[in-house]
């Protein structure tokens, strides 16, 4: 952990940077991560792609909230939704109910709401978190 005012190392359990006497987390000339100096008004370090608002990045490749949960409610009954973020058993079993029964419309539908709102379906099937 680095002082995000002088650079320096920091202790993960110091309060202040002894070097200059700020408060860990406060600063915005350095990055925290690696210590190397931003580039002023950046959101992400230019060395080590860490956040400068301490927000995590989105993992490379990670899956669009609405982009699912729109999907989920106009063809949520094919388990289009599903393939996207790569629950891929479960987008079968939908597509199969809908060909042989037509009865897995609505529970896509209600699947594509709940992505939406955040209560079911908040990460990939890789664990990454919904964006």
């Amino acid at each position: 952990m680095y002082c995000k005012n002088c650079g320096n190392a920091v202790d993960s359990q110091a309060a202040v940077c002894v070097n200059c006497g700020t408060p860990v987390g406060q600063g915005t000339k350095f990055c925290g991560n690696c210590g190397n100096e931003l580039t002023p008004g950046a959101a992400v370090c230019m060395s080590c792609g860490f956040a400068v608002n301490n927000k995590p990045v989105a993992a490379p490749g990670a899956k669009s909230k609405m982009a699912a949960g729109l999907l989920g409610i106009f063809l949520g009954g094919f388990g289009v939704h599903n393939f996207y973020l790569g629950y891929t058993k479960k987008a079968v079993i939908q597509l199969v109910l809908t060909l042989l029964t037509g009865v897995a419309g609505l529970w896509g539908f209600i699947e594509g709401i709940l992505i939406l709102c955040g209560k079911y379906i908040t990460t990939d099937a890789q664990g990454n978190e919904l964006v």
